[in-house]
């Protein structure tokens, strides 16, 4: 049996960038399921929280159940776990935002929801990915902006001194859109976890 055999991919598709990251996925040769129901969630080894809007996914989260199972399984160490731009607002401790986000506080961090703007401020920009060493062009849109993180947490990625990319234990962060590049380095190493 392979290694690819033994992961189970959810990506929550309630909201945001579902497709995306189901394309990232396979061009690793990996398959993913759609994360609608509680059940999903049971065989999942992997679990991919996508960019949208936090509010509306923290209420589908909250609604459904799937919040409080996600952040069981997370303490158990028993799921691993990858918030990409609002899926890294619903993973963090802390979140300074105007409107009221339910987050899981999966990572000790404190992330500032929309920091670099509205859409118009989307950007993009070359960073390096410290475990693999390898440069990749970042995409920003309407990003959050990590403002603090515990001294336990590995930096796995940064630009101008600020975290692009966190990791602690079985949770993975990032404040961009990876599943908008090929390849699919950061993917990649989530599913090596």
């Amino acid at each position: 049996m392979s290694n690819k055999d033994k992961i189970n991919v959810g990506i929550l598709a309630f909201h945001g960038d579902i497709e995306e990251h189901e394309e990232a996925i396979a061009s690793l040769g990996f398959s993913s399921i759609r994360l609608k129901y509680l059940e999903d969630l049971d065989n999942l080894t992997h679990l991919i929280l996508p960019g949208g809007e936090s509010t509306t996914i923290s209420k589908f989260l909250d609604k459904t159940g799937i919040g409080k199972a996600i952040q069981k399984r997370a303490k158990e160490k028993t799921l691993q776990i990858y918030g990409t731009c609002a899926g890294a607002i619903l993973l963090a401790k802390e979140v300074e935002t105007q409107y009221p986000v339910s987050n899981l506080g999966l990572i000790d961090a404190k992330i500032s929801r929309n920091a670099y703007g509205s859409q118009i401020h989307s950007f993009e920009t070359e960073l390096n990915f410290k475990p693999t060493k390898q440069n990749f062009e970042a995409i920003f849109i309407r990003a959050p902006k990590i403002i603090s993180h515990s001294d336990k947490i590995d930096v796995l990625c940064e630009h101008q001194e600020e975290a692009m990319i966190l990791e602690q234990d079985n949770v993975l962060i990032s404040t961009f859109h990876p599943e908008l590049i090929r390849p699919a380095i950061i993917h990649e190493y989530f599913l090596s976890k």
